[in-house]
């Protein structure tokens, strides 16, 4: 069975985060969900799942993260560490790879404290032998457990997409697409500016909504000499990142109400 090596997203924003500010933590990842650092859960979660070898954290300043954090983390054996510089793109393309995160990598990021193995196993399963693999889900089936949620909504032919902080790079061939969203990042979360930076025709398709998720990342991964591939989540959960006040609420009820359920 192949095992992927999971890099953990845990950097600071310049300045620091907000919500870390307004609940005390002395970083973002460090912020306590029903009780545990998020950082600590999805390390955790990444650990138990059978596709996962070794764990990376991936943060301007690992240390200082580790010393701030529960014990378990840096004394785990399958837990290292990397130093991050510059954007997300940037520092990832600088580790993966490597001797620390061989080949393949899945990323994910710390504040995503509601992932859990069965997420995980899914996204990986369908990455296949994918270059690139994103993990996202539908707004049907977001809104079907949570209503009111409130996410960021890529609109296209088959519906409305929110990301799941799900990455799987699955060969060097990945790499060209780092370079590549270096330089898109800032339009992330606008699907037509985004779509834009792989060919007018592809924005145009995604401005008048006639192509599907899929198909859309597979001709803008052509673009980039790549195999780009979309990984439809089936759980609501995938797509609930802990970012504003709202949202800490929520995963607090979501876990709370798995501790109740067993």
């Amino acid at each position: 069975m192949t095992r992927w090596t999971a890099i953990l997203l845990a950097g600071e924003r310049p300045g620091g985060d907000p919500l870390a500010a307004a609940v005390g933590a002395p970083a973002k990842a460090l912020i306590p969900v029903a009780g545990e650092a998020m950082l600590a859960r999805v390390a955790r979660t990444l650990l138990a799942a059978p596709s996962v070898g070794n764990v990376v954290i991936l943060a301007q300043d690992p240390e200082r993260l580790l010393a701030l954090a529960p014990d378990w983390i840096a004394e785990d054996p399958r837990i290292r560490t990397a130093k991050g510089a510059g954007g997300i793109s940037t520092s990832l393309a600088a580790v993966v790879g490597s001797e620390v995160a061989p080949w393949p990598v899945l990323v994910t990021t710390a504040d995503h404290p509601l992932l859990t193995v069965a997420m995980v196993e899914q996204f990986l399963a369908g990455a296949g032998h994918a270059d690139v693999a994103v993990g996202m889900a539908e707004r049907a089936t977001v809104l079907a457990a949570y209503p009111d949620n409130r996410r960021t909504w890529l609109k296209l032919a088959d519906g409305a997409w929110s990301g799941a902080n799900l990455f799987a790079l699955g060969s060097p061939k990945a790499q060209a697409a780092l370079t590549a969203w270096s330089e898109v990042e800032q339009d992330r979360k606008k699907a037509v500016l985004l779509l834009a930076h792989f060919g007018p025709w592809l924005a145009v398709r995604a401005l008048t909504r006639t192509i599907r998720m899929a198909d859309a990342l597979a001709q803008a991964g052509r673009r980039l000499g790549v195999t780009a591939r979309l990984v439809a989540m089936d759980q609501a959960e995938a797509a609930i990142d802990v970012d504003k006040p709202a949202d800490l609420a929520l995963a607090e009820r979501i876990l709370s109400a798995r501790g109740k359920s067993g």
